[in-house]
């Protein structure tokens, strides 16, 4: 989705806007964050654990519907004289294949995505982009003057980190419209437009509370990190 020419420009709109301030910015962009295996097992429990009271609710009976595949018994003989291991055997047996069964069909990623919660999602992305800025060393310098523009593609959020400081006196207002300036590149395939908009927006905002005063090592790659 990134091609070279993408990566080019990305780099020389970092590079432009870190010259007027003593900030750094960085651009990561990930395919996922999370593979959410929670998700399939969860669902798995719930179809297992909800189904056969939802049954038992609706006036159906699991277990009578089980007997009828038994041979040599009627229905009414098993309703009637069924012991209680093989009631228990026969539940235990049908919560396994719904378990099984709900879980491998939420394991199908336009299904799991449907089913991931976005507080998941997002919380997921938060942390991936914390881990961005601590692995950039951004959390190191004396100013702390760090930025980090985080993009998923397959939970479709954006995050933008700096520190409580920068992010107080830059306010919400350009953070917004950094976020939307990625979100509205990415709704149209074209990530890096996205990602340009955004850097200069930050960019401008640091050139702004941060101004240059030559003493940046830009020790930071100004390419886009693809995860």
């Amino acid at each position: 989705m990134i091609s070279e020419a993408d990566h080019r420009s990305i780099m020389d709109a970092v590079a432009r806007a870190e010259a007027a301030t003593d900030g750094e910015i960085v651009c990561v962009l990930a395919h996922q964050v999370s593979h959410y295996p929670e998700v399939p097992m969860a669902a798995g429990a719930v179809a297992a654990l909800g189904l056969p009271p939802l049954l038992l609710a609706l006036g159906l009976k699991p277990v009578e519907l089980l007997a009828r595949f038994d041979s040599g018994w009627t229905a009414a003989h098993a309703l009637g004289d069924l012991d209680v291991a093989h009631i228990l055997d026969a539940f235990g047996l049908s919560q396994a294949l719904l378990f099984l069964t709900a879980a491998a069909i939420a394991s199908i990623p336009s299904v799991k995505r449907a089913l991931t919660p976005k507080s998941l999602r997002h919380h997921r992305v938060h942390r991936a982009a914390k881990a961005q800025y601590a692995a950039n060393g951004l959390h190191l310098g004396a100013g702390r003057t760090g930025v980090v523009i985080f993009a998923s593609l397959d939970e479709r959020m954006v995050e933008i980190l700096a520190e409580k400081r920068i992010h107080k006196l830059v306010g919400d207002k350009v953070w917004n419209a950094a976020v939307a300036a990625v979100q509205s590149g990415m709704t149209a395939n074209d990530p890096a437009r996205g990602f340009v908009s955004a850097v200069e927006i930050c960019g401008a905002a640091l050139a702004q509370h941060f101004p240059s005063t030559g003493a940046r090592a830009n020790d930071i790659p100004d390419r886009l990190l693809e995860l």
